[in-house]
């Protein structure tokens, strides 16, 4: 056996993650500068590829690889409650997935799957293979890496340099910085990538390059006319196509080490979206009356740091890319006063109202409220009692309170540039078979996983409800 080589059953799959990557920008803006995704679009199959709701790495990414939905994995977000009580909220790290992805289903059938920069892998768990996990691997994380034993030999390749998992504290001004952080983190995880795969056995190689969803959220209003803040001229007006290039040369040289068996997949979690704005949401409780406060913060303060008056609280909520709404209901929270017989008419009445919230100039933003009833096969742990996406992913949930406004174009978190869009994109590339660029229609990210085990000849666990992409 080769080092490149696993089993002898079925294809190996090559899965290329692009956190954030904007099927506009792929398949027609920059198509013809991208010459080996356009390679793979023209004799594979590709389309659009629907994100989970909500539409944000955790937990599209764990949703993709287990082909269940955020409520039957238990999470909604990065940070989710962790019981009822208004304080208590928890990362989801790996240890918060307690279902199967794919990379286990495999390890159990003796295929060896190796890993880089897939989300909600830290800390990481044993399989039977190879494991460098993502930029949720906290500052002086340890269990980084499966087996331990690679991580002396990471740090050998690199020459004594510590690891990039991301770009810290990417929102920021100095976007000179920004750029040459996000170049140095990719050029790291590629040698790292090509290093694995001269030297080490796999079925299945994925990674995921998170550089392009930084990039994203620090440069988008330099590329993008129709953004509130586009200026032309500017010398980042091109950083994101230049790095989008970046990449497709990188990638190219990746796929000349593969052969005739391995099927290739390209695939984003999530679009991209310019951002037009925030909405103050907690300000907006607050003003309707259904966010109450004790005092007054003193500037700008997150809500978890002012003092709430729950007896007299119904409604609060957190910030993010979209927002995540918790009623307080009697008999669930502690001082719960939403009579829990009239918590439908009540959820009903906050859908009306939020459905109605208007912009800066008085317009409709178009904002779309979901309960997690209607969307998720189940609804596990702490979900919110509704999901709301202002102006449909147009402008972010802003959370911090002291705001003079419902609206604000300064995010309380950082510049931001880019919210997510509901879809991201999908390329599926069979050497052995020219597709002719088919295009693929109607796909929902849950279908990768069981997509993944059929090429590769393994059974698919009859928990995913998916379907495999055929073509």
């Amino acid at each position: 056996m080769s080092p490149a080589q696993g089993g002898d059953k079925g294809k190996r799959v090559f899965l290329i993650g692009l956190d954030c990557a904007d099927p506009t920008l792929v398949f027609e803006r920059w198509q013809n500068e991208l010459p080996t995704l356009s390679r793979l679009m023209n004799q594979g199959a590709y389309g659009l590829l629907r994100s989970s709701h909500p539409p944000i790495t955790v937990p599209a990414w764990s949703s993709m690889f287990s082909s269940k939905d955020p409520g039957q994995l238990g999470f909604y977000g990065f940070r989710n409650r962790a019981d009822t009580s208004y304080e208590r909220m928890r990362i989801a790290t790996n240890l918060a997935v307690d279902v199967d992805r794919v990379w286990d289903v495999l390890s159990r059938a003796n295929k060896r799957p190796i890993l880089v920069g897939v989300p909600q892998t830290y800390p990481v768990k044993p399989l039977n293979g190879i494991c460098i996990s993502s930029f949720l691997t906290p500052p002086g994380g340890k269990r980084w890496c499966w087996p331990p034993s690679l991580k002396d030999e990471i740090t050998e390749l690199l020459d004594g340099e510590q690891y990039m998992f991301d770009v810290r504290n990417f929102r920021t001004e100095n976007k000179a910085w920004l750029l040459e952080q996000i170049y140095k983190m990719a050029d790291q995880h590629f040698e790292v990538i090509n290093h694995l795969m001269d030297s080490k056995p796999w079925d299945l190689f994925m990674f995921v390059d998170m550089g392009v969803d930084r990039i994203h959220h620090g440069f988008w209003s330099y590329m993008d006319p129709e953004h509130p803040k586009y200026q032309p001229g500017s010398a980042f007006e091109n950083a994101i196509h230049d790095y989008y290039v970046h990449l497709d040369r990188e990638l190219g040289k990746l796929l000349e080490k593969l052969g005739e068996d391995t099927v290739v997949l390209v695939v984003s979690d999530h679009g991209a979206k310019p951002l037009e704005g925030g909405f103050c949401v907690n300000e907006w409780l607050k003003q309707q009356g259904l966010l109450v406060l004790k005092d007054q913060p003193p500037g700008l303060v997150p809500l978890e740091k002012c003092e709430v008056d729950w007896e007299q609280t119904k409604v609060w909520g957190s910030g993010g890319y979209y927002a995540r709404i918790f009623f307080n209901v009697e008999g669930r929270e502690p001082n719960g006063i939403i009579p829990a017989a009239q918590y439908e008419a009540f959820r009903e009445e906050m859908i009306r109202r939020f459905q109605a919230t208007t912009d800066h100039q008085g317009h409709l933003l178009g904002t779309v409220a979901l309960k997690p009833q209607d969307l998720y096969r189940e609804v596990r742990h702490i979900a919110p009692d509704l999901i709301v996406y202002f102006g449909d992913l147009g402008w972010r949930s802003v959370g911090s309170l002291g705001f003079d406004a419902i609206h604000t174009f300064e995010n309380d978190t950082g510049p931001d540039d880019a919210n997510h869009a509901q879809h991201g994109l999908i390329i599926l590339y069979d050497p052995q078979r020219d597709m002719g660029g088919q295009q693929l229609d109607g796909l929902q990210l849950e279908c990768v996983a069981p997509t993944i085990l059929r090429f590769m000849d393994v059974d698919v666990p009859t928990d995913m409800k998916a379907k495999p992409v055929t073509v």
